[in-house]
């Protein structure tokens, strides 16, 4: 009966990590007064990412792996709009010179491969300008501030602002 168990629990470990999604980047949590955002931080290692690895006009994850969750604790005017506290998917879809921000309800999407399926569930869409940076960054981040977050990768920065 030992052995017949073992082997039961050898192959639901060996079954179930077949179907977990790898993650390829590290991944973190930053925090401010009233916002937090959990994404995962990809690396330029020398690629075009604005307009090549992230095309211009099409719906991004915002970050790697699975889509970008923020939690906002208090209600806020986030890129303008107001916002009830909650925790929601983050994407975006770049383009040169704006982005439009989304929030959506459906959390623990992987990527933005669902997109389409649960746009309906977005509480928010907005549009905010990006800049062009001097020095590139190598690393995708998100930086929370008093007055919103700021989303930098490449020689691309966006600020998105928040203020209850």
């Amino acid at each position: 009966m030992k052995q017949f168990s073992a082997l039961v629990l050898v192959m639901v470990l060996a079954i179930s990590s077949a179907f977990a999604k790898d993650r390829a980047s590290a991944h973190t949590t930053v925090k401010g007064d009233f916002i937090s955002v959990t994404y995962g931080q990809p690396k330029m290692k020398g690629r075009a990412i604005f307009g090549g690895l992230v095309p211009y006009g099409q719906v991004w994850r915002t970050g790697a792996d699975e889509a970008t969750e923020i939690t906002i604790t208090k209600g806020c005017m986030f890129g303008g709009k107001q916002v009830s506290p909650g925790t929601y998917t983050l994407f975006t879809i770049p383009e040169k010179g704006e982005w439009t921000i989304m929030l959506n309800t459906e959390l623990k999407q992987w990527g933005a491969y669902s997109y389409e399926a649960n746009k309906n569930k977005n509480v928010l869409v907005a549009k905010v300008p990006s800049t062009t940076l001097s020095t590139p960054v190598e690393t995708f981040t998100i930086d929370v501030k008093d007055n919103g977050i700021i989303m930098s990768w490449d020689k691309t920065s966006v600020f998105v602002e928040a203020r209850l």
